[in-house]
């Protein structure tokens, strides 16, 4: 089974001028952690909630590692609407990895495992052409290639 057997295509992308307001309020209302990044087509990169979550806390190990000794959450909070307002190229991972449609899909969740990322874009002749998520993938693996 290839990514493109399982790739959700249309995808909903972002540019890199955008506000953060703007790319968080597509990826609250489509229910997805994460958008591709264009310009004119290209990818150029990839935002995901947390991306746009750690502006919010003045020490990384803060938000990863350390919420109960942490230091002031509602201070952290009132920062939102300056973060809110940072553009996308600010918080976005550049040139991410991608998939290629003829990728094997389990070549596409070995990448993500390595990586540990859940969504994977794919690109056909530098233009995206969709995005893969490691919930396609099993679908794919385990819904339909099993019934099959």
């Amino acid at each position: 089974m290839k990514v493109r057997d399982v790739m959700t295509r249309g995808v909903l992308t972002c540019t890199p001028e955008d506000r953060l307001k703007s790319a968080m309020e597509k990826m609250v209302m489509r229910r997805c952690g994460g958008l591709p990044v264009v310009d004119g087509g290209r990818l150029i990169g990839m935002i995901t909630i947390r991306d746009v979550m750690l502006p919010l806390y003045p020490n990384f190990g803060e938000y990863v590692h350390d919420a109960i000794t942490a230091h002031d959450f509602e201070a952290m909070e009132e920062r939102l609407p300056r973060v809110l307002q940072m553009k996308v190229h600010e918080v976005m991972t550049p040139d991410p990895i991608t998939a290629d449609p003829e990728m094997p899909i389990l070549k596409a969740a070995s990448l993500m495992g390595l990586k540990n990322l859940r969504r994977l874009p794919v690109v056909e002749d530098d233009k995206l052409v969709g995005i893969v998520s490691i919930g396609d993938i099993s679908r794919g693996l385990f819904i339909h290639r099993a019934a099959g």
